[in-house]
């Protein structure tokens, strides 16, 4: 790690918690709160998955809401007077995990540059993270809206790099998500998966570098500052 100029982050589940949208209407969805965020999330992932495969792109707010449509019907809430509509509204300021922004200011004091790559357009993402409080705590924040193509196609990877003017092996690239961390690390990133729940290993066919529980753990894999050579 001691090569690393750039801390990458996926924003979605690493930086801003996907399930706090149904969490802050859990009294409207009752006993299906856990299985229709769990559902909502899974078909938001495949739908962009699907997508790109399929050379058909939409922005991930239509993504967004086709996989909600369907996790509402799958639990029979489509016709509950504005609960979709609330929940929308309440994706568009997901809550940020608590270290979220701690972690990120002590990355750039040290001379990283911080920057986010996800599959959110830009409206999605400038609104969780004002709402967040990481806004200012970032260098970049690069949407694949700008490809219209989704992670983890590699191009979306080289893309941050382009922009952000590192190679490969200067990223640390930050993730909860194993698929996205299997597509960076077989790019050439090198990746740390944050595992809250402790959940196992996948994707060995393209191998992890560093796993930590929590965000507040990954300054202390890095070295003090930026190398300048």
């Amino acid at each position: 790690m001691d090569s690393i100029r750039a801390c990458i982050f996926d924003a979605y589940g690493t930086l801003l918690d996907v399930h706090s949208a149904v969490m802050r209407n859990a009294e409207a969805t009752g006993e299906h709160a856990e299985a229709l965020s769990t559902l909502w999330r899974l078909r938001q992932l495949e739908y962009s998955w699907t997508r790109t495969l399929m050379g058909k792109y939409v922005d991930f707010w239509q993504i967004t809401v086709d996989a909600l449509d369907f996790a509402l019907k799958t639990y029979q809430l489509e016709t509950q007077g504005g609960l979709k509509e609330r929940l929308l509204d309440a994706y568009l300021e997901l809550g940020a995990y608590h270290d979220a922004a701690e972690t990120l200011k002590s990355l750039r004091d040290r001379g990283y540059v911080t920057a986010i790559l996800s599959n959110g357009n830009d409206a999605m993402l400038q609104g969780a993270l004002k709402a967040g409080n990481l806004t200012d705590c970032l260098d970049a924040c690069l949407s694949v809206d700008e490809l219209k193509i989704y992670k983890p196609d590699p191009r979306v990877y080289q893309f941050a790099c382009d922009r952000l003017s590192v190679t490969p092996g200067e990223v640390c690239f930050v993730s909860s998500n194993a698929w996205d961390l299997a597509g960076a690390g077989a790019f050439g990133f090198n990746t740390v998966r944050i595992n809250r729940q402790s959940a196992p290993l996948e994707y060995d066919f393209s191998p992890l570098k560093h796993q930590v529980k929590a965000l507040s753990e990954l300054p202390a894999l890095l070295p003090s500052s930026v190398s300048k050579s």
